[in-house]
């Protein structure tokens, strides 16, 4: 009998298709990793954060300008960075911009090289978390990456390395309910650990000669969130007339010194300019009237790809309908200078994001439980903001990785993070902004405040579960507060209300209620009357937030 063939090296063309193949099964499997992302709600969106992530990646990965180990890998990169969503998504994001720094310079890669690409993608993830939490994503890579690293001590053999590191990431990935207790309870693995698992179990599939439709990912458009309100064209200046946007495929990194030089340039022939240089790979952004010039100087620096040229004024007599004489008597309008302060928030429903502006929040970012902004859609939200000190506030512990990841990117602007978890944390946030103070002064009185506001949440379960000893059936009323699950029930008004109970105490001077999209103003000023009734001593704001998902949003100060 015939000895099988031993696979010794896996080289770019095969990692091109291993890589594709791991986005396609982790999308295949996406509702399934939703159903598991039990906590804090059964409403879960690891699947579809993971899955976009992965799909901007091998979006990248197949357009490789060259089928090299270090190109293919930096698509992985690049495109997952820029595409990250959630906080398992920007986890997964920083485990392939490890790898790729681990295995970029390999022409071929060996068990042994995979192995220490593993490794570094594990180093990479972990020193990216503030405070990693085992049980989940992370522990996963690690047990998996130090397995990785063993076996290709004894073996050369692809195909036996890859069943080896396959089973160990399923054995730990079945282990996490016991280091996590919500998962135990629950009676689940952890859900970005899944999404994990999916990915290399599809990279796998092609290295072992599987059939996997890879032809899709071109097609598969990665949509950013959209945004919930840009200012109105017509209160636009356009001093300058195109959108010019471009990415320069560099043969080497260029310099910090290169890359503030190539940003001094732009700034002398247009504004609202976003350089953010990635490896080998520089994105351009810039408003000028002159995009030839910036073009050609991106040239200077590599080739060019992915560009696009808008004219803004067009498109502003088209959005306007406005006359060419009425054109004209808009464009002369003076450039507005930039002012010291401005905000970011990601809102959901049409009340709330109507409540953020009116606060003076300038761009709002469309967002929440099921649809989290990506990194990139950070960076063109501080972009849109003519300020020099930006406030983000995320409004959910979900986004706030993402919008740490886009801070680390912004160098023209001061960029502050308030960690909001909640929408009612983010309106409490800004009317506590001070514009005659410093931003330092602001970002610490704005910390204080959201550690000082108790926020709830009503809401409907997706699933059976268990948590907090607590059982819930699917289509269950929830009452969730900042320490998790605590009231569950049939009854929207009741849970509410059994759910203010818990929250407010003798210190409390204020109640906001924020009904959603699927209550109607007649319930919320039944529970209303029934809320001021109770709590006398307090006083009772009553908003349309017009959010999906949430019958009520309540906050207590």
């Amino acid at each position: 009998m015939e000895a099988k063939i031993k696979m010794k090296q896996i080289d770019a063309a095969l990692l091109q298709k291993m890589l594709i193949g791991g986005a396609k099964r982790l999308e295949a499997n996406k509702e399934y990793i939703n159903e598991l992302n039990v906590f804090p709600v059964p409403d879960g969106d690891t699947g579809t954060n993971m899955t976009m992530t992965a799909l901007a990646a091998a979006k990248e990965v197949g357009n490789a300008a060259e089928v090299t180990v270090k190109e293919v890998t930096r698509g992985l990169s690049s495109g997952s960075l820029r595409g990250a969503r959630g906080n398992s998504g920007v986890i997964l994001s920083q485990l392939f911009r490890g790898f790729y720094k681990g295995v970029k310079d390999q022409d071929v890669l060996t068990t042994e090289t995979a192995a220490a690409g593993f490794k570094k993608a594990v180093e990479t993830a972990y020193k990216a978390v503030m405070k990693p939490k085992e049980g989940t994503i992370l522990t996963v890579a690690k047990v998996t990456a130090e397995k990785a690293v063993h076996c290709a001590r004894n073996t050369e053999d692809f195909e036996e390395f890859a069943q080896v590191v396959i089973k160990e990431a399923n054995e730990i990935l079945q282990k996490t309910p016991e280091m996590l207790p919500v998962l135990k309870e629950a009676g689940v693995v952890d859900s970005g650990g899944q999404g994990l698992v999916e990915f290399l179990q599809g990279a796998a599939d092609v290295l072992m000669g599987k059939e996997v439709d890879l032809s899709s990912v071109e097609k598969t458009a990665v949509k950013p969130a959209a945004t919930a309100s840009e200012a109105p064209l017509e209160e636009k200046d356009i001093k300058f007339g195109y959108c010019t946007e471009f990415i320069v495929m560099t043969k080497d990194e260029i310099s910090m010194e290169e890359e503030q030089k190539f940003k001094d340039f732009l700034m002398g022939i247009g504004d609202s300019i976003v350089v953010v240089a990635d490896e080998d790979i520089i994105k351009v952004h810039v408003h000028t009237n002159h995009p030839g010039k910036a073009i050609e100087k991106g040239l200077i620096y590599g080739e060019l790809t992915n560009m696009k040229i808008d004219n803004m004024r067009e498109e502003h007599r088209e959005r306007l309908n406005l006359t060419q004489a009425e054109a004209q008597a808009e464009e002369s309008k003076p450039e507005e200078p930039r002012k010291d302060y401005g905000f970011v928030a990601v809102s959901i429903g049409q009340g709330m994001n109507d409540i953020f502006r009116e606060l003076g929040v300038d761009h709002l970012i469309e967002g929440g439980q099921t649809m989290n902004p990506s990194t990139e859609d950070m960076l063109n939200a501080i972009e849109q903001v003519n300020a020099e000190t930006v406030f983000i506030l995320p409004n959910n512990k979900n986004i706030i990785l993402a919008a740490t990841q886009a801070q680390s990117l912004v160098e023209d602007k001061n960029v502050v993070i308030i960690p909001t978890t909640t929408v009612p944390q983010g309106i409490s946030a800004i009317i506590g902004f001070d514009p005659e103070a410093d931003a330092e002064e602001n970002e610490d009185n704005m910390k204080d405040i959201i550690e000082c506001v108790k926020t709830g949440e009503v809401t409907y379960a997706v699933r059976d579960t268990s948590i907090n000893g607590i059982t819930i059936k699917v289509d269950d009323i929830m009452g969730i507060d900042d320490d998790g699950i605590k009231k569950v029930g049939q009854d929207v008004e009741k849970v509410t209300l059994e759910l203010l109970e818990e929250m407010v105490d003798e210190d409390s001077e204020l109640i906001s209620i924020y009904y959603g999209e699927d209550t109607t103003k007649e319930q919320a000023e039944a529970l209303l009357e029934k809320v001021e009734e109770t709590y006398g001593d307090c006083d009772v704001q009553l908003e349309y937030g017009g959010q999906p998902i949430y019958y009520f949003l309540l906050s207590v100060e």
